[in-house]
C-alpha cells in the first residue's frame, strides 16, 4: 500500500534519513521518499498507516 503522511517536525535531510531508516528497519522492502520543503513522507509498504505513524513518533517526530 502507499501512504502519504505529513510530518511537520521534518526540518532537514537528517530528519528524513532518520524517518526512512526507522521505517526500513520494520519493512526492509519499504520505499520511502521524503519531501523536506513540504514536510511530506511518501511510503510504499506492507505496514499499516497506524504502524507507520507509531514508527515516525518513535523516531522522534510528530506525524499530523
Amino acid at each position: 500500500m502507499e501512504f502519504t503522511i505529513t510530518v511537520p517536525t521534518i526540518a532537514c535531510e537528517v530528519c528524513g534519513q532518520t524517518i526512512t531508516k526507522a521505517i526500513q528497519n520494520q519493512d526492509q522492502n519499504a520505499q520511502v521518499a521524503v519531501d523536506i520543503p513540504s514536510k511530506v513522507v511518501s511510503i510504499q509498504t506492507t505496514l499499516s498507516e497506524t504502524a507507520l505513524k507509531n514508527i515516525i513518533t518513535e523516531a522522534g517526530h510528530t506525524p499530523a
